[in-house]
């Protein structure tokens, strides 16, 4: 599927890897719906994308607010192609720390935003995308693109609920693919190492060194832009399905 003449709804749109997602996909000739939390600043990137994006803010995992944006996101632009989900939180504690055990609600805040929040919103997104007419020869009619993590694969120690979040994301690919292949929708998820996104360039100096430590090559963080890089090329290659492609330069985390 090309990206021209496309709509995307992105979550996390107004920073990091959901905003480079967007600008990339307007760059190729795409609409863009940005949804995020924050009001204030997913609007105000709306307003510098231009014509081609438009806005709306809520939760992930509200049934209500995210059927809004997307029947806005139809009504603004005739249609919804592309679903990225980026957005997503993260909440460092051990399982039993010096405290006593890891609060149940904490433990839970993570899973409902970055796991339920994503499925609620793919779900929404791909009953808007099955009444599309085909897309190209092989009647494709939509993309998912979920962002994992590869805590999933070897989380380190206080992140038992991201990990579990992130994990559950990888773990619902494929039978989601499967479920939608009927109607022409492709799923996929990238799970990005390292990132130099605003909260991670916000972590003290010696955290970021020791990440990066870890990363074999190249030696540094990863770009919003890389990333937005690789969402293109999911689009675009229509043979990408049911699948998670690890962006991490090679990391493997460790314990701590």
């Amino acid at each position: 599927m090309q990206l021209k003449e496309k709509t995307a709804f992105i979550t996390g749109a107004a920073s990091g890897l959901g905003l480079a997602a967007a600008q990339r996909f307007i760059a190729e000739g795409a609409n863009v719906m940005l949804f995020d939390l924050d009001a204030t600043r997913v609007q105000a990137a709306a307003d510098e994308l231009g014509a081609c994006a438009s806005w709306s803010a809520g939760d992930v995992s509200d049934e209500a607010q995210v059927t809004a944006a997307v029947q806005k996101t139809v009504t603004t632009f005739g249609g919804l192609h592309i679903n990225v989900n980026s957005a997503g939180i993260g909440a460092a504690a051990k399982t039993v720390g010096r405290d006593g055990p890891m609060p149940l609600e904490q433990f839970h805040r993570v899973i409902r935003v970055n796991l339920l929040g994503t499925f609620n919103v793919l779900r929404l997104c791909a009953a808007a995308m099955q009444k599309n007419a085909p897309q190209t020869e092989d009647n494709e009619r939509g993309v998912i693109i979920n962002v994992a993590s590869v805590a999933a694969f070897d989380g380190q120690m206080g992140q038992a609920a991201y990990s579990a979040s992130k994990g559950g994301i990888v773990s619902m690919t494929l039978p989601v693919a499967r479920d939608l292949a009927r109607d022409g929708i492709r799923v996929m998820t990238v799970a990005p190492g390292i990132f130099a996104t605003p909260l991670m360039q916000a972590s003290p100096e010696p955290v970021k060194d020791a990440l990066i430590d870890m990363i074999q090559f190249p030696k540094r963080m990863g770009l919003s832009e890389e990333f937005a890089d690789l969402a293109a090329h999911i689009v675009t290659s229509s043979y990408l399905n049911g699948e998670v492609i690890r962006l991490d330069a090679a990391i493997r985390m460790a314990a701590r």
